[in-house]
């Protein structure tokens, strides 16, 4: 019996290697199977082995087309004589390294973390490049694509990083050449607030063959706090990291679809600055580890933001719990006065906004679904795709470091991108034409069963 399916583009333009999903009514055994287009081309085609139902055979494959393309499955692939194309695992290059895939459109390496509480020692993805054009966008191995932070890594709850400070298990959900996906198993570290202590989390990742992006979701125990003065329910802050070295952005502007609402600057920053600074002249702490970060932070303007704020990280234990408090709560109490001052005015623009120019090289942009940060010379672009809003965004664009951030948080590290909300993220280069690929990233093709 054929099995046959139509794809159909509910969008205008082409589409590469677009990872499609289907079901044929039969239980097939076999791994791997070929299927061809009414061209005669083939296609390969991954059988799934999660969410089996029971009489049928689930398969994914990546196909490229303009309009629709029709698909027959037509007989098993042996892989042994066939020797498909596919993804293929590599060396890695961190001690942490749980894989390293060539997708055949990345060179991406995820790792489990070492809880150590450096930039190094996060979970994520800790190397990433396009094949096309080889470059790296974190060739240091010190920040990651893909940490959640708030709102354990807020004032509230003393600063807990969930990257940094834990390690993850890593369990491979599927493996084949047109699929990996992966599933993050972690806890989080207690913090100062009870009602945040005690909660697990699961992350899923998804790669496929040539695909020029990739998808995730992130799930977290249900919580209930108050961030920034305001109720928070089951929100996050997910956060993208890139680097390109001192005086160096691989991102120098952004942008959200349909025009960005923004406030430039970024009071929080500033007030933990100063009481950095404060702590390191003032307080009678004497402990090596507080000598030790005196010297961190001998030249504070150019070293790493994770330096402005492990000082006061209770996991850390720089400070005792006293002090720490007492000194967090100042910081709380005037970033959110400065905060809510009207010297920072809303702005709207449709134009890409130059982050690097404005105070601390930070916005905070309104709510948005599609984003993106891209280098306006190179034209690469990294586009975001939430399934639903985040109700706001920091971005960094910060050339004394090279730092680049992408996070889903308002100002005072209020997250504000729901739990369990699809992300796809697409890199290329892709500056001229964003919102075409975001609208792709929203809208996948239709699939539909043929007799």
């Amino acid at each position: 019996m054929a099995h046959s399916i139509l794809i159909s583009d509910p969008l205008e333009g082409s589409r590469d290697f677009e990872p499609v999903v289907f079901s044929v009514g039969q239980d097939l055994r076999e791994a791997l199977w070929w299927a061809r287009d009414d061209a005669g081309d083939r296609v390969l085609c991954q059988r799934l082995e999660s969410g089996a139902v029971a009489g049928e055979t689930r398969f994914i494959a990546c196909v490229s087309f303009t309009g629709t393309r029709r698909l027959t499955l037509e007989r098993p692939c042996d892989a042994a004589s066939e020797a498909p194309s596919g993804i293929v695992a590599r060396d890695g290059k961190e001690a942490d390294c749980f894989v390293r895939l060539d997708t055949g459109a990345f060179d991406l390496e995820l790792c489990s973390g070492t809880a150590e509480g450096l930039g190094s020692s996060k979970w994520g993805i800790r190397h990433f490049k396009a094949l096309a054009d080889g470059f790296e966008l974190l060739p240091s191995g010190n920040n990651a694509i893909g940490g959640f932070y708030g709102p354990f890594f807020t004032p509230e709850n003393g600063l807990i990083n969930p990257p940094e400070h834990t390690t993850v298990r890593i369990e491979t959900v599927e493996c084949g050449p047109v699929l990996h996906h992966y599933r993050m198993h972690g806890k989080v570290p207690d913090g100062l607030l009870d009602e945040l202590k005690g909660k697990f989390f699961t992350i899923d990742w998804k790669f496929t063959y040539r695909t020029p992006y990739f998808q995730r979701r992130y799930d977290v125990d249900p919580f209930q706090t108050v961030i920034n003065g305001r109720s928070v329910t089951n929100k996050i802050t997910v956060g993208d990291e890139f680097e390109g070295g001192k005086g160096e952005l691989v991102f120098d502007r952004f942008a959200a679809f349909d025009g960005t609402r923004y406030r430039s600057g970024d009071p929080y920053a500033g007030e933990l600055v100063d009481m950095v600074a404060d702590a390191i002249a003032n307080s009678t702490n004497r402990s090596p580890k507080f000598e030790a970060f005196r010297t961190y932070l001998a030249d504070i303007e150019s070293a790493h933001w994770d330096l402005y704020w492990r000082l006061f990280c209770v996991w850390e234990g720089v400070l005792d719990e006293a002090e720490l408090r007492e000194r967090l709560a100042r910081v709380r109490a005037a970033a959110h006065v400065s905060a809510d001052l009207e010297d920072r005015p809303w702005i709207l623009t449709n134009a890409p906004v130059d982050v690097s120019a404005v105070p601390h090289a930070t916005i905070f942009p309104g709510p948005a679904d599609k984003t993106v940060e891209y280098h306006q010379e190179s034209g690469r672009a990294m586009i975001w795709w939430t399934s639903k809003p985040s109700g706001a965004f920091q971005i960094v664009q910060r050339r004394q470091s090279g730092w680049v951030n992408w996070g889903s948080n308002g100002e005072n590290e209020c997250p504000e991108l729901a739990i369990g909300v699809d992300i796809k993220t697409a890199y290329g280069p892709f500056a001229d034409r964003w919102e075409q690929i975001a609208l792709q990233l929203e809208s996948p093709p239709e699939v539909t069963p043929l007799a």
